[in-house]
Formats: structure tokens, sequence, C-alpha cells
């Protein structure tokens, strides 16, 4: 076939139907995951798929689920396309990472289900990927699949977030730096969030979604103390959350 050996590689964590998946996520676990996640559907900046195809069936995923919380661990879907969205609800997923194309259907699931779900939707980073993408070496198909569910996952947010969907905040920051994630805040705000339900996406809604509610999330006794500090009012201007003045890990302040 002319094909190289590596042509049948295959990932230590890919598996293949609801018995080799739930082997997966005891194996994640067994070393360590404390969350598992999975791609129910294609994405922008991978290769060979379309953000909105379905990767994984409904079943594989709430084998995924159901094995992850028979050990106590949440589990988050990466998910653009509208099916494989709704599929990883209805599969109980905690969290829905993009939620790109979700559709009204998606939308009305997320809000009524019983057991928390939540989305995590990344909707400032196309800025940094449009501008420098290119300049980074990201291929034109990633940048063009960007620029096709950029607005469109904005307006879902706005949508998702009138219907009362249950938000944190997601930065999907490995797709530029870190350093600034801050501008999320911005864009929420400008797509229909108050800064403080903004900041709330951040900080206790992203504990509650973890399962971490009793360690991080808030400033108050027997938590972390992890702390930032800001010299201005984020509920005024939560664009002074771009700039971080003080540090704090731990109850000790970092310089």
């Amino acid at each position: 076939t002319y094909l190289p050996p590596s042509f049948a590689a295959k990932s230590p964590a890919v598996g293949d139907g609801p018995t080799e998946l739930r082997q997966k996520v005891r194996e994640q676990r067994k070393y360590g995951a404390e969350v598992i996640k999975v791609c129910a559907t294609g994405g922008v900046f991978s290769r060979n798929t379309e953000p909105g195809q379905q990767q994984l069936s409904e079943e594989e995923l709430r084998a995924i689920a159901d094995e992850a919380h028979q050990w106590g661990l949440r589990v988050a879907a990466h998910a653009h396309g509208a099916a494989g969205i709704k599929a990883a609800i209805r599969a109980g997923i905690d969290t829905i990472e993009h939620a790109s194309l979700v559709d009204d259907e998606g939308i009305r699931l997320a809000a009524e289900r019983k057991q928390p779900v939540w989305f995590s939707m990344d909707i400032f980073n196309t800025d940094y990927t449009q501008a420098e993408g290119a300049k980074n070496g990201v291929m034109e198909d990633n940048l063009r699949k960007d620029r096709e569910v950029a607005q469109i996952q904005r307006d879902n947010f706005r949508k998702a977030h009138r219907a009362g969907v249950k938000m944190v905040f997601g930065s999907d920051a490995g797709v530029m730096p870190h350093a600034t994630a801050g501008g999320q805040f911005k864009v929420m705000v400008e797509y229909g969030m108050t800064p403080l339900e903004a900041i709330r996406a951040a900080t206790v809604n992203a504990a509650e979604a973890l399962g971490k509610s009793q360690d991080v999330g808030a400033i108050a006794v027997g938590r972390f103390a992890d702390i930032v500090a800001v010299d201005g009012d984020p509920l005024g201007n939560v664009r002074e959350l771009e700039s971080v003045d003080a540090v704090v890990q731990g109850g000790v302040r970092i310089r």
C-alpha cells in the first residue's frame, strides 16, 4: 500500500467501543488523572476532522461518564458540533468545552438537565489566533476552521447565557500565550454577562464544575488562598483583570 508503518500506530489514550473506553478511564485514573477529557467531535486545530463531526457515539460517551463518575471523577467533552454536544449532555458529561455550534435543542438540554452541565466557551482566543496564527506556523486549514466557527460561537454564548445555561470561564490557552487569557473577561461581558457573572464563571462556578468547591473558588477560611489582586475595580471595568497587580499562592505573596 506504500503506507508507512506508523499508519497502524494508535495513541495509548484512544479506545473503540464502550468496554475499551471504560478501561481507558480506569487506566487514566490509575496514573493520577483527576478529570477525564474526551473528544466528542472534531476540532479547529486538529487534522483530518471538521469541528462539527461527531467522533464518539452517545453510548460510548455514556460509558466514559459512568465509569469516571463511579471513581468520583468529572468528565469534560471537547465538543464543537451540535450533535456531539447533545450526545455528551444526554450521556451525563459534566462540562462541554467550546460548544461552538450548539443549537437551540442543545441549549435547552443543558439548561434543563437536573445533573448540572457547564459550558466552557472560549470566545476570546480567536482574536489572537487570527492575528498571529499564520506567523506562528498554524496551517491555513486550521485558521479557516477558526474563522468559520468564531462568530457563531460568540452568538451562541449569548444565547446560552440568556437561556440560563451554567457557564465557566474557558480560555483554551494552549492556542495562545497564557498571559493573554484575561482577555476572555471583556468578551464574555461584551456578549451578555455582567462583570460579576464573568468573575464568578472563573471562580465559584469553575470550582463547582470541577467538584473542588471545598478547596478553591472563593476567599474563605479553609480554602487554598490562591488570590489575585488588581489596583482598579473590575466590576466597573472588567479589563482590570487583564493586568494582575499581585498574586498570592497558598497565602504567600509571589513576587
